[in-house]
């Protein structure tokens, strides 16, 4: 029997509106024993249950399962990872080789987008016969195994191996003593392939899971635009956009990182596609000093920075950041140009975004014009109960 959490009066509104989150400021009482990552059932003040989920010490004090009183088993885990590959399945994610025209072939996708797929706390990306599980949450960590299970039963011959990757996204004070690697078999195949373009996917030391799904549509849209233009790639990291460009059909593509590690990837990765193309140089140089040498170079510039705000005391300065970085972009784009920019910071809402795109054209002074307001993609899903799901957010724009 699980231990109960119970909550104050008037609390219990969010919940009955499906929102996944039980903030510790709603809570009036706990069982006696309860530790950090058990699974709990949350009552009323009055005693009425109402969910089932995660306990976790901090302001988000239950990530929740269910609003059903149900056990969290192995059939529990079964039945929401087939529901999130019947999703994936559903929308054209999933196109294994054999299954189509080599140009469609992908076999990179996300299989779980937490809230999204209701497993608050849950990432889990398919790269080819692998698959990279993250927690975010403590009670995810503990469940760790028995959910490798169930993912390797949904999954069936799909999958050879499960990379733990949650060094860097659990809570340092839980103190689990936490290291990345295989939890299920092992693998040193580290080509996945997307939209036909192959990948080297860093799993080990890469960022978030080692590779950026969640641009997958707007990489293909980039391609389009791409053909016969001078293509720009700032914060590059694996060089998704530089590869999508080079097969649109660019005259050149240049791809910027500080890091170089970021530079090494990304030039395994052109060479993966195109080996001995010459139209691709990668820099090691930082952003905003490579913008300033190089003014009216580029056609079509990329900048898909890093998360400038990445908590609501940071809003401030990383609107300005945004701002600074278009003021750059728009100044130094030849005229005729297209700019794709992105925002990935959660608690940048698309209004604060594009006024700060806005300001940075104005002081620019150049004309700009929206071609698309870009998002992440379908298989990175937003719970319409949780609005807080939804942080990417991009625009294409013309420039005069």
């Amino acid at each position: 029997m699980y231990k109960q959490i119970y909550l104050k009066k008037g609390k219990e509104d969010s919940l009955l509106r499906f929102h996944p989150w039980i903030f510790s400021g709603a809570v009036d009482g706990i069982d006696e024993g309860l530790e950090e990552g058990d699974t709990v059932r949350v009552l009323t003040h009055d005693g009425r249950f109402i969910a089932v989920g995660h306990f976790q010490i901090g302001s988000i004090a239950v990530r929740v399962l269910s609003f059903r009183d149900v056990e969290i088993d192995n059939t529990f885990w079964e039945s929401r990872l087939e529901a999130a590959l019947r999703m994936r399945e559903a929308i054209g994610v999933v196109c294994e080789e054999g299954d189509a025209d080599s140009s469609f072939v992908n076999t990179t996708y996300r299989l779980v987008h937490g809230e999204g797929d209701n497993l608050p706390g849950l990432i889990i990306d398919i790269y080819g016969r692998t698959a990279v599980m993250q927690a975010h949450s403590v009670g995810i960590h503990v469940c760790r195994s028995v959910i490798a299970k169930a993912l390797v039963d949904v999954m069936g011959n799909r999958l050879d191996s499960i990379f733990y990757k949650s060094e860097t996204t659990l809570p340092f004070k839980a103190d689990l003593g936490q290291e990345n690697g295989f939890i299920y078999g092992e693998t040193d195949h580290d080509i996945a392939v997307e939209n036909g373009l192959k990948f080297h996917i860093d799993w080990l030391k890469g960022q978030k899971t080692g590779f950026f799904i969640d641009q997958r549509e707007n990489r293909s849209l980039l391609e389009r635009y791409a053909k016969g233009r001078s293509v720009l790639n700032m914060f590059c990291y694996t060089g998704g956009f530089s590869v999508y460009a080079m097969r649109g059909g660019a005259e050149l593509v240049h791809s910027v990182d500080s890091s170089a590690k970021a530079i090494e990837l990304t030039t395994k990765n052109v060479d993966l596609n195109f080996p001995g193309d010459l139209r691709h140089e990668a820099y090691c140089e930082d952003a905003f000093k490579y913008l300033d040498e190089h003014e009216g170079k580029y056609d079509l510039i990329v900048l898909d920075p890093p998360a400038f705000a990445k908590h609501r005391k940071a809003l401030k300065n990383g609107l300005r950041g945004y701002t600074r970085l278009n003021v750059k972009g728009f100044e130094k784009i030849k005229p005729g140009g297209i700019l794709f920019t992105f925002s990935c910071s959660q608690v940048v809402t698309k209004d604060n975004f594009r006024q700060a795109v806005f300001t940075a054209a104005a002081q620019a002074g150049r004309k700009v014009r929206i071609l698309h307001q870009l998002h992440q993609p379908a298989d990175h899903p937003i719970n319409i109960y949780h609005p807080e799901g939804e942080y990417l957010k991009g625009l294409v724009l013309y420039v005069e």
